[in-house]
């Protein structure tokens, strides 16, 4: 299988409205977040920055971490 014919967990990024927050990150997460950013933009035919990529890794995180969902659960209740 070819690199660019790969498919990556985060897909192609839907457009939405945001809010500026700043965070820290160590040099190697920088570094690979920088390298996704590059594998990302090469899969899917458009150029993209690592800070763009954050949010959305973060709600594909979120939506898959079972006890954080549980946790909204009994909130709703």
């Amino acid at each position: 299988m070819s690199e660019s014919s790969r498919k990556l967990r985060l897909g192609p990024l839907p457009k939405t409205e945001t809010v500026k927050l700043t965070i820290t990150l160590t040099v190697v997460l920088k570094t690979e977040l920088e390298r996704y950013a590059a594998l990302h933009a090469q899969t899917y035919g458009e150029p993209i920055d690592a800070a763009t990529l954050i949010p959305h890794m973060l709600e594909a995180f979120m939506a898959r971490d079972r006890g954080f969902r549980k946790s909204r659960g009994s909130d709703s209740q």
